[in-house]
């Protein structure tokens, strides 16, 4: 059985949703996950799913989980928002640098983890005190 992530069209997938499919594609643990998000939500909304991916990140950086691998997707996201895509970068910094836990939350530690550009958008939107 084939699962679309949106209704069948011609149209090419969006940039956000192009990112998550090469999510997927670079760590397969979120697949769980987007299923569950395609379920609920009827196809891919990028903004809505990062909510999952932030959470499964920062429980492996809790090593509350061994996967998905939180080194492995803070890097495909650096990697990612080195491309210089608007459509990208959005859904990069307003859905996962965005929701990453505040200082006084469990993990927040995982700022220090991130790449270059990725921590110079973050301290951008969440400047650090």
């Amino acid at each position: 059985m084939q699962q679309h992530s949106r209704p069948q069209t011609d149209a090419p997938p969006t940039a956000g949703e192009q990112l998550v499919h090469d999510l997927l594609a670079h760590v397969p643990a979120f697949r769980a996950a987007y299923e569950s998000h395609v379920f609920r939500q009827g196809g891919v909304l990028p903004h809505v799913f990062f909510w999952d991916v932030v959470q499964g990140t920062v429980r492996s950086f809790l090593a509350e989980e061994t996967e998905p691998d939180w080194r492995r997707t803070l890097d495909f996201l650096e990697e990612q928002i080195r491309r210089g895509d608007a459509a990208v970068d959005e859904v990069i910094v307003t859905s996962f640098l965005g929701d990453l836990p505040s200082p006084h939350e469990p993990g927040h530690a995982i700022v220090g983890q991130l790449g270059p550009i990725m921590s110079a958008r973050y301290d951008r939107i969440r400047p650090r005190a």
